[in-house]
């Protein structure tokens, strides 16, 4: 049986050529749903175990590693390559998509948060579901209409909205099961990253860090849609009192009326997670605003701003944290994606988590504990010269919080060494 290969343009899902047939303007259009012949649910062993007859997650694993076993493509077949077919998904803005693949299904999203379901060997149009997004809301958002992607667990495919929304369809119909709002939108809080799911739960964040919001990750019912936990990335007004003792702790990172301006700290995109530690890590983004001697003008750490963090998936319990930019103050967030391994260091196998983001070094992590243990750069980098050994925290430049009225040079720019990109 020949194998398959994905490529993912900014309009089109190219794998075999096919005839693309008339697609309603409806929300939902349910087609010939007889790919699968019978019902092949998603559960955490088939994402761990990880076969090569789909792509069940993000990152193909809950490691995120994106490591395909397939090895009819080589240096030796790739000149054969052609093109089967091409789905046109309309757009030409914000596809920023891994697709999932599952049962012979092929789930994609365009802009707006429209969901394709596609047969993936024929690349036929199986259903279409057209959220409706609410544009007034997505126009808040700092960086146009993305999306990157859905979930699939059990039966069903989770696909989170730009205007704050996380759904439950129908995997072999696009039927919606439900539909809720996971935001306040008097903020402007956006969604631009796709949902995981880890033991029965969707997890999902949100954008808005620069707009003025207050981060969070949530967890839902993979059934019901009910809200199980939120973990909040940086904390609230004191005078509200604290959602728990880690809040408290962040909070004495802080100075001045840092709540005033929401703090930021928004989870847009990053999550991996390992079942055999149980823990579920998050990429953590910029503060608001972002120069830190307005947002906490007598410095700090400003926890949990541009760090990892592990947290317990079943309750949101935080475990341990590593903060790649201690008082960001550049937009060096650490929503990169992260890839888990075991790795062979100094003759001991090391669990670790490894990250690339915006301020330019490379992080090597223990993510049973959270322990440091390596970074270089791997771009030109002046705001930091390298990172401590011992303490695990960078050493910066004289001058690398910009306060003066002479231009300065700053490497990496606020786009970062490394961005949405997946590793």
């Amino acid at each position: 049986m020949h194998k398959i290969i994905i490529l993912l343009s900014i309009s089109f899902v190219f794998l075999f050529a096919c005839e693309r047939s008339e697609i309603s303007d409806t929300k939902l259009l349910v087609s010939d749903t007889h790919v699968a012949s019978q019902t092949n649910t998603v559960t955490a062993e088939k994402i761990i175990q990880a076969d090569s007859s789909g792509w069940l997650s993000h990152g193909r694993t809950y490691s995120e590693q994106r490591h395909s076993p397939l090895n009819e493509i080589s240096t030796e077949t790739v000149a054969d390559l052609g093109l089967f077919w091409s789905f046109d998904l309309g757009t030409s803005r914000g596809i920023e998509v891994t697709p999932i693949v599952h049962d012979g299904i092929m789930y994609v999203t365009s802009t707006w948060n429209i969901v394709h379901a596609l047969d993936a060997r024929t690349g036929k149009q199986l259903w279409r579901f057209d959220p409706v997004v609410d544009k007034e809301q997505a126009s808040k958002g700092c960086c146009d209409a993305v999306n990157r992607g859905v979930a699939i667990w059990g039966d069903a495919v989770f696909t989170a909205t730009i205007d704050g929304r996380l759904i439950s369809l129908n995997a072999k119909t696009g039927l919606k099961n439900w539909d809720i709002n996971t935001i306040d939108k008097s903020y402007p809080y956006t969604i631009t990253g796709a949902p995981r799911v880890v033991k029965g739960k969707v997890i999902i964040g949100n954008g808005g860090a620069e707009l003025g919001v207050r981060g969070y990750i949530s967890a839902y019912d993979a059934i019901t849609g009910e809200q199980v936990w939120r973990f909040f990335t940086v904390p609230g007004n004191p005078a509200d009192g604290f959602e728990n003792e880690t809040m408290e702790m962040a909070a004495k990172t802080w100075t001045g009326k840092y709540w005033a301006a929401g703090g930021g700290g928004t989870a847009w995109d990053s999550m991996a997670y390992d079942p055999e530690i149980d823990l579920l890590y998050v990429g953590v983004g910029n503060g608001t605003p972002w120069n830190q001697a307005i947002r906490s003008p007598d410095g700090g750490d400003n926890l949990f701003l541009s760090s990892i963090v592990a947290v317990r998936p079943d309750t949101g319990e935080y475990v341990w944290h590593y903060q790649t930019t201690p008082g960001e103050t550049w937009d060096y967030t650490a929503t990169q994606h992260m890839i888990l391994a075991d790795l062979n260091i100094a003759g001991k196998n090391r669990k670790v988590i490894m990250q690339a983001p915006k301020n330019g070094f490379f992080y090597v992590i223990d993510r049973a504990t959270g322990a440091f243990i390596s970074a270089k750069n791997f771009v030109p980098v002046t705001w930091a010269t390298h990172i401590d050994q011992t303490t695990g925290r960078p050493v910066e430049t004289e001058g690398a919080r910009y306060v003066g009225k002479t231009p300065a040079l700053q490497l990496p720019g606020p786009l970062g060494a490394h961005n949405w990109h997946p590793m």
